[in-house]
């Protein structure tokens, strides 16, 4: 006849060295597994998005963006604007990266009531002697203010597409922010006229070597 099994052979009985003993053999087995060091950590779900937006983060160099038509954190001039004459505002930038090839802007609103932040200008292969767009830049594919340069859509389902279109939030939507991001590229841009913001940023990937960002505001 087969031992009746008792509690005791099925579950040992608990010592402290041999609960410390298990314990560092999990602790072996999770540090084998994952491959990691003490103290490391997986990165945030935040960091890894950013990383593949833009693949060479961390090489980036600072440089500088501004508008003669507004202050940093300041409220844009109707002018600018659809309440007026919905021209683009002049912005110039200085100390690009070295390496720089070519230049690219996007302007967006991400306090837009949308998924996506809502796109007012989308600009790109801008010459690298360009120090600055001019006010007023023509809302076709090819400005002739801006000699090489290309434009793409903004995210107006219908009207003009092309080019910039300016600050109309919600009314009583309270204060928008308005991003005026330039990019520095290391490499000239393969590219047809028309994209939209989300193909820049694919035909982009890989060859940012720098970021300049100017926010003006504006609500009604």
């Amino acid at each position: 006849m087969a031992r009746q099994q008792n509690s005791a052979d099925v579950f040992p009985r608990w010592s402290p060295r041999g609960a410390r003993r298990s314990w560092m053999f999990v602790a072996f087995g999770w540090f084998v597994f994952f491959g990691c060091a003490p103290g490391d950590s997986p990165p945030e779900p935040r960091q890894a998005e950013q990383a593949q937006t833009v693949e060479r983060s961390g090489s980036e160099m600072a440089f500088e963006i501004t508008s003669s038509a507004f202050e940093a954190g300041k409220r844009i001039p109707i002018k600018y604007t659809e309440d007026g004459d919905d021209v683009s505002p002049p912005l110039a930038w200085s100390s690009l990266p070295d390496g720089t090839a070519e230049l690219a802007l996007i302007c967006d609103d991400p306090d837009a009531p949308t998924p996506q932040p809502w796109v007012h200008w989308v600009i790109y292969k801008i010459p690298l002697e360009q120090a600055g767009l001019p006010e007023g830049v023509e809302p076709v594919k090819r400005p002739r203010e801006v000699a090489g340069a290309m434009q793409g859509l903004n995210s107006w389902p219908s009207g003009q597409k092309i080019g910039y279109r300016g600050p109309a939030p919600p009314r009583g939507h309270g204060t928008h922010h308005y991003h005026f991001t330039l990019y520095a590229l290391d490499a000239p841009l393969d590219v047809q006229t028309g994209l939209d913001k989300g193909a820049l940023l694919e035909a982009m990937s890989g060859h940012v070597i720098g970021k300049a960002e100017v926010v003006g505001t504006y609500g009604r």
